[in-house]
């Protein structure tokens, strides 16, 4: 029998932390020495080694030209960083224990799963990297598995085509190292378990996530698996892992931005590659996903689908990624809260399916922070800082979605004036087609529809009209989060969320001059965006007209 605390005490020199709640007690166990020619780097060697890489690979000025060298550059950072994962001083709290048992089975045939699920790519991927160290270790299998639910929240074959088509990427990278991909058809509880008995699996690695839904998902799962089974979930999508940052919900971004930044030198490192796996039968006897029968298994929307300008998938990303830095990156801090000027990153579906890593994307801008120091300190303050402000209220608030969810002086506020007159006051259907006076809110959410995407000062005001022209502020939310979801690729996320609750509640936000219907949250109107942007540029754009309420 193999401890894994023991393991990982002594290879990374930790007390691992037993998570049932929110906030975990540490370890009592002592932990045990090692060799002194193996001994591994102490916590605060490990720190200054990540932190020194991590800024000498910043100095230089990229010397790429195309899109093909900022593929090798990447593969070139990684490769330069380790030659693998197990040559790598892993960051301990990444992690965290979910399960009561620690002891993987050094004999299990199956090895270590890695159960991907909100970061779906391969490399960049620190629940990945960890899945294969710890297979590394035991000298047994590795094999990744996603769990393809035929139906989720109101996710549309527009979302639907997106994630899939990251996976299908995600295939045939696993194939090339060596690492089998089973697309498990069917809710996690029940299919994971299932896997994990009939191939003696020894270890589970999940993501993390922190919205209702998936951390039910974990702890369905934890629930239904063998108790010899431990479960181990990695923090792969935000640079300083959620529990590491903060403990409990923030007020705002100016609470949490130096407990973010303080830890960038120990978290904002550079990433060792994911190798071909060396241990068990590899890919020999595992089938390719049958993708045609995945797509017949779903019941989603069929009517929203995909769009033109974002194609799935880590390739897409990178190529996104590289024409932001090389192309729009210079006019970001002078012109992101234009619509009008072609200057944000564009990011936000891949990053919000998995298919980039958020700290990939920071680590790439800050080479350029020698050439355009704004641009690059305000794109880390959105990718880095307000992004896992997100998650943060996401995971310490369970009423993330609702006005249950606000400070009290919003929600006293808002109830306060919710029988102000709302004139005019639309329903759904009016909104969903475009059938406001507002020619600018009708052209964003034409925008929406048909791209799959808003631009964030846009967002802001869209959703602001449509407390506006609600019956009730618990209406104006429930509508905002349904358009959103629905159309937009980056919908169902923690960003989505807390825009919409900053935009209707004030979330993260202070109280202004008080007036009808909004009143001390913040508010927007026509005006203010003449003021920023030009606005019958972006009219006539998108060709929203002004229709006269019946």
């Amino acid at each position: 029998m193999f401890t894994l605390a023991s393991y990982w005490r002594e290879s990374f020199k930790i007390t691992m932390k037993r998570t049932k709640a929110q906030k975990a007690g540490p370890s009592k166990r002592a932990a045990k020495s090692e060799k002194a020619s193996s001994k591994p780097k102490s916590d605060q060697e490990s720190s200054d080694e990540e932190a020194s890489t991590s800024k000498a690979s910043l100095v230089s000025k990229p010397d790429y030209q195309n899109f093909e060298q900022f593929l090798t550059h990447l593969e070139h950072q990684r490769v330069c960083t380790a030659a693998s994962i197990q040559e790598f001083s892993f960051r301990k709290k990444r992690v965290r224990v979910l399960s009561k048992t620690e002891d993987v089975k050094e004999s299990s045939l199956g090895g270590v799963v890695y159960w991907m699920s909100r970061d779906g790519r391969v490399q960049d991927n620190w629940a990945l990297l960890f899945a294969q160290r710890l297979a590394l270790k035991l000298e047994i299998p590795l094999t990744v598995v996603f769990c393809l639910v035929p139906k989720f929240l109101n996710a549309t074959i527009r979302h639907y085509k997106f994630m899939m088509g990251g996976l299908q990427e995600v295939e045939q990278q696993c194939r090339a190292l060596d690492i089998p991909f089973h697309l498990l058809m069917g809710p996690a509880a029940e299919k994971l378990p299932q896997f994990v008995k009939s191939n003696d699996i020894g270890a589970v690695v999940c993501d993390f996530a922190p919205l209702r839904l998936p951390r039910q998902w974990v702890d369905d799962v934890g629930k239904a698996l063998p108790k010899s089974v431990p479960l181990v979930q990695v923090d792969a999508h935000n640079v300083v892992p959620l529990w590491v940052a903060s403990d409990k919900q923030e007020y705002a971004a100016r609470t949490i931005r130096n407990k973010i930044n303080s830890k960038l030198g120990e978290y904002l490192s550079e990433f060792p590659p994911v190798v071909r796996h060396p241990h068990g039968t590899g890919c020999k006897n595992v089938q390719a996903v049958d993708w045609s029968a995945a797509y017949a298994s779903l019941q989603c929307d069929m009517e929203v689908d995909e769009v033109q300008w974002a194609k799935p998938g880590y390739k897409a990303a990178c190529q996104q990624l590289y024409e932001f830095c090389s192309r729009r990156l210079r006019h970001f801090n002078d012109k992101r809260n234009d619509p009008t000027a072609d200057a944000l990153s564009g990011l936000s579906p891949w990053l919000h399916f998995g298919h980039i890593s958020a700290q990939r994307c920071a680590l790439e801008v800050q080479r350029f922070r020698g050439q355009h120091k704004a641009s690059a300190d305000a794109f880390c303050e959105e990718a880095i800082v307000r992004r896992e402000l997100a998650d943060n209220f996401c995971f310490y608030n369970e009423h993330y979605d609702s006005l249950k969810g606000l400070s009290s002086w919003a929600y006293q506020t808002l109830d306060a004036h919710r029988k102000d007159k709302r004139d005019p006051c639309y329903s759904l259907e009016e909104l969903e087609k475009s059938l406001t006076y507002d020619d600018l809110w009708n052209s964003a959410q034409l925008q929406l529809v048909r791209e799959g995407k808003m631009h964030g000062f846009l967002r802001m005001y869209w959703a602001k009209k449509i407390l506006e022209w609600t019956a009730t502020p618990e209406q104006a939310l429930e509508y905002s989060i349904l358009l959103n979801d629905k159309y937009s690729l980056d919908g169902r996320d923690p960003n989505g969320y807390v825009g919409c609750m900053w935009s209707i509640g004030g979330v993260h936000d202070m109280g202004w001059k008080e007036r009808a219907i909004f009143g001390k949250v913040r508010y927007m109107n026509y005006q203010g965006c003449r003021r920023k942007f030009d606005v019958n540029a972006f009219v006539m754009r998108y060709g929203g007209k002004v229709h006269k309420k019946k």
